[in-house]
């Protein structure tokens, strides 16, 4: 197990895996330096228990508008972390068609369309040759899987013959192709603070993003990461309040 910073405080859990937390209280400039100490000992760390390993995978989550983008920024010109931002600006092009935004205006006709080229991207941004010792990856094919995909079906949004179709491909993935995690980075916040940041960013597909969707998106993330009740969690979660600090700590 990897060594944690004194300033970061455990959470008893019945989980078989870590619930950390940066405090709330800490600057978002001392957020960041805390995080990017946890990247480089998780590295030292793998150092130690195998010299030809020295790569680790670090993926940052959190809902829409939760400040994922911005906290990678931090990282943009850090030697030895490598970003890969979520390649979004593919999903809003391929060819000339804009699944994203089809899939936001018409989520029954355009959901397996849009999830199968995420799948596919994120499966690329998990494979590509690593350049440095950390990797930063802007969410993950696990939550494409666990939050996105799971958010079309429960909401009766994603037919079950196309659920069981992208769960099938995720699985075969899992168990054929290392798509294993190191840590993960959970940005919580509320799904109000969420809604105000997208009507601020106007981005064009997200203006037809109501709240109730942030608040699904929202509980799958603390029925995943928190409570440990929807899907399997093969890394630590470190949860860091993102610049909200209403969320209450996860007891």
């Amino acid at each position: 197990m990897f060594m944690i910073n004194p300033l970061l405080i455990r959470f008893p859990t019945t989980l078989s895996r870590d619930i950390l937390y940066i405090p709330s209280e800490e600057s978002s400039g001392q957020r960041i330096t805390e995080l990017r100490a946890i990247c480089l000992t998780l590295t030292s760390d793998k150092d130690r228990e195998n010299e030809k390993e020295k790569k680790s995978v670090v993926c940052v989550e959190g809902n829409i508008a939760s400040g994922k983008t911005t906290c990678l920024e931090f990282f943009s010109n850090t030697t030895d972390v490598e970003v890969l931002q979520e390649p979004v600006p593919r999903w809003r092009n391929v060819r000339g068609h804009n699944p994203l935004g089809l899939m936001y205006r018409d989520a029954c006709r355009w959901g397996l369309t849009l999830q199968t080229y995420v799948q596919l991207t994120m499966l690329e941004h998990h494979t590509r040759p690593q350049t440095s010792p950390v990797r930063l990856m802007e969410r993950s094919i696990h939550s494409a899987r666990y939050i996105f995909v799971e958010n079309l079906y429960r909401s009766g949004k994603m037919p079950e013959v196309d659920y069981v179709i992208l769960s099938e491909w995720f699985d075969w993935i899992v168990r054929n192709i290392d798509v294993s995690v190191d840590l993960i980075v959970y940005l919580r916040t509320t799904p109000e603070t969420c809604y105000q940041r997208l009507r601020l960013r106007c981005r064009e597909e997200e203006t037809v993003i109501p709240l109730e969707y942030l608040n699904a998106i929202h509980h799958l993330y603390e029925e995943w990461l928190i409570k440990g009740a929807l899907f399997p969690v093969t890394a630590p979660v470190l949860w860091m309040a993102a610049m909200e600090p209403r969320c209450p700590s996860p007891r």
